[in-house]
């Protein structure tokens, strides 16, 4: 595959400025989102593109773009502060690949300004690749943006590029995830997906990166969510078998969980220095404190990864609704999220969209 391409635009490109409509205050809601099985919602995550630099081979088939439109940046503004007066208190930006999209700066510049319904600043988070963070971490740490996580699935070169299809792209990402760290961007996560036969000899290698490099590494069991529909449940790494490897190399203890709707099993490594985490949808899924409802860059709303319908929040807004029946519309798709999804058992239907087109 040749390097990656120089005509996509970057996020440093100037934006247009923003509307005053998008940048007026959205009245707080009286009622937070909760849906119909007694969780409350909090937790929004935006993809602001489809477009993609990467085509990693357990997410997309390489023979396809971006599928989906982007919206305007105001509009995903105005529509994340909809959002924040419904009750969300952290919004994490993701793609596709963020650091693509034109107006991020700006677009992180302005979600610093606002206030949850408690009166507090918004918890800001964003998911990248990696390929381009080495140049735009300061630039978006100026901006207001306080964590980042960085994709990363090998901790050498060859198999690295062998996954992403990009050379040279392990010594930009590892650069990258440099860059994040001295910025403050941290605690940096590095999100490692682990397939069998594939990648899954470079576990006991990522705990020593974790150290070394002064991260939080956290694997993630394989879903169904790659545009080939190469999944089985053989190809899964275990929850248990990552914690027996690694503790077999370097002793861990299982830390006490943050919050309840905390999607990874922490451990620290016994001497104190340092932390993995383990994200196991497929063998101890944490379905019932799940506290997250994602937008996808053409701004329709998915209440979980693995939905079979989508709620088109932008199409509403386009058409001229209001903000109070946008928000009702809101509401009305919270109430419809899912108790849990089906990995694995009998008449399990895989999502309409791939991970890349969703958002993570």
């Amino acid at each position: 595959m040749a390097a990656v391409s120089q005509t996509l635009p970057l996020a440093t490109a100037p934006a247009a400025t923003l509307s005053a409509a998008a940048r007026a205050s959205v009245r707080p809601a009286t009622e937070r989102l909760t849906d119909s099985h007694g969780r409350t919602i909090h937790d929004l995550r935006v993809s602001i593109t489809d477009r993609c630099n990467y085509k990693c081979v357990y997410c997309r088939t390489g023979e396809f773009g971006a599928q989906y439109s982007e919206l305007p940046i105001e509009d995903y503004l105005h529509i994340i502060r909809l959002f924040v007066g419904l009750g969300i208190n952290k919004v994490r930006l993701t793609g596709g690949e963020p650091l693509l999209r034109r107006g991020l700066i700006e677009l992180v510049q302005e979600l610093s300004t606002l206030r949850t319904v408690n009166g507090q600043p918004l918890d800001l988070a964003l998911t990248t690749n990696g390929h381009l963070l080495a140049s735009m971490a300061m630039p978006l740490k100026a901006a207001g943006l306080h964590r980042v996580t960085v994709s990363m699935d090998a901790v050498d070169a060859p198999t690295f590029e062998r996954i992403t299809r990009v050379p040279g792209s392990f010594d930009k990402v590892l650069a990258g995830v440099r860059a994040a760290r001295e910025a403050g961007l941290g605690p940096v996560k590095i999100n490692c997906v682990l397939l069998r036969g594939f990648n899954d000899d470079q576990v006991e290698s990522f705990a020593h990166f974790a150290r070394q490099e002064d991260v939080v590494v956290r694997f993630i069991e394989f879903m169904p969510l790659e545009e080939g529909r190469l999944w089985t449940p053989e190809i899964v790494v275990p929850l248990k078998e990552i914690v027996a490897r690694i503790g077999s190399v370097l002793p861990l203890i299982q830390l006490t969980p943050r919050e309840a709707s905390e999607t990874a099993r922490r451990y620290g490594f016994a001497d104190g220095r340092g932390e993995i985490g383990i994200i196991a949808p497929v063998t101890q899924a944490f379905c019932g404190a799940c506290s997250r409802v994602r937008l996808t860059s053409d701004g329709k709303i998915r209440t979980c990864l693995f939905s079979q319908s989508e709620h088109d929040l932008y199409g509403r807004m386009h058409a001229g609704a209001s903000d109070a029946e946008l928000r009702a519309y809101i509401h009305s798709a919270i109430q419809g999220k899912e108790a849990r999804h089906h990995i694995g058992e009998p008449g399990f239907l895989k999502p309409s969209r791939s991970m890349v087109h969703i958002g993570g």
